[in-house]
């Protein structure tokens, strides 16, 4: 069948991410939409779900954002040369939408479920909600083999407990997924960690249980660097997740989020840290609590949509290396 528009003399554009960035339907980084399992290796999912928050809501109408604001991103990664487009085939699988969303424990149930037929049909996740609390139920699904590490960048360490009558909410993810086996405390890191606390054990079952808090003092004092090292050394050669909380970075480069916390980390400081990553076994990841309606110019969605691109990268690399004998798939 001929195009409807047919090109005429730039040929590259037949490419739907080679041409003019405004135009398009929009999908993450404006790779094919398909709910067809068997042609995806990495699928870009959103999960438009904020029951779980505890202040401002809104991160809902994230994933919609991030859709639109990646469309600035291009094809390779100016940095490592990277190309996750042509390395494996990234699809946008559309959103994990809930069908009971005033219902807490049976909307993240649906997460679950959902998860676990991504992770069945051997596609690797990269996620955007959606608050933090749909990361509990991710993890479930990805740590189907046996617990994983994680490192997880925020201002908060959601190691919470019960918070006016719930243990399901945003601030408590990290907890739960511990005590249902999907993460290994001793494997996990905590990057950007700051604020004030009703407690001054507020995030205690981070430290009992072994994670590793590297709170947004020491990163300021030691840099993005020592952050990698410590990373690494943390996670060591097993399966890990990254989990993103847009709230990490400081408010003047992310306001469009539910919770923010002052003095946080600065955005080249978050993508030399991602960038130091590279080579771990990444098994999936998640950029949560964008907000746009508290955003301003959507500096955050598009700062959201960079970081995205970032976990992409990282992903679809480790995914590559732990199947060498696949050839790249261009699309």
């Amino acid at each position: 069948m001929d195009p409807l528009k047919p090109i005429v003399k730039y040929t590259d554009m037949a490419d739907p991410q080679a041409r003019p960035r405004y135009t398009g339907i929009a999908t993450f980084f404006r790779t094919p939409h398909t709910e067809d399992l068997s042609e995806v290796d990495v699928g870009l999912i959103g999960v438009p779900y904020d029951g779980g928050v505890t202040h401002r809501s809104g991160a809902r109408h994230g994933p919609k954002a991030v859709r639109d604001q990646s469309s600035m991103l291009r094809r390779f990664h100016n940095t490592t040369g990277f190309a996750p487009f042509e390395a494996a085939r990234v699809r946008d699988l559309g959103d994990c939408w809930i069908e009971f969303p005033y219902e807490l424990t049976g909307a993240l149930g649906e997460i679950e479920s959902f998860y676990r037929k991504i992770m069945g049909a051997g596609v690797t996740p990269v996620t955007v909600g959606g608050d933090h609390s749909i990361s509990w139920p991710i993890l479930k699904a990805v740590a189907h083999k046996g617990p994983v590490g994680m490192i997880h960048i925020d201002a908060h360490c959601d190691t919470g407990d019960d918070y006016m009558g719930s243990r399901f909410h945003h601030g408590a993810p990290f907890k739960r997924a511990v005590e249902d086996g999907a993460l290994d405390p001793k494997r996990v890191i905590q990057i950007g960690i700051r604020g004030t606390t009703n407690s001054p054990d507020h995030w205690g079952f981070s430290h009992s249980s072994g994670m590793r808090v590297l709170a947004m003092d020491e990163f300021q004092d030691k840099g993005w660097a020592y952050a990698v090292e410590e990373a690494r050394r943390v996670i060591g050669d097993g399966p890990v997740y990254l989990s993103y909380d847009i709230d990490s970075l400081d408010p003047s480069e992310a306001p469009g989020t539910g919770t923010p916390e002052a003095g946080g980390i600065r955005m080249i400081e978050a993508l030399r840290l991602l960038r130091g990553l590279r080579g771990l076994d990444f098994v999936g990841g998640d950029l949560v609590e964008v907000a746009p309606s508290w955003d301003n110019g959507t500096i955050t969605s598009f700062n959201g949509a960079t970081i995205l691109f970032e976990i992409l990268c990282l992903v679809t690399e480790a995914r590559v290396a732990r199947t060498p004998e696949v050839e790249p798939t261009v699309r």
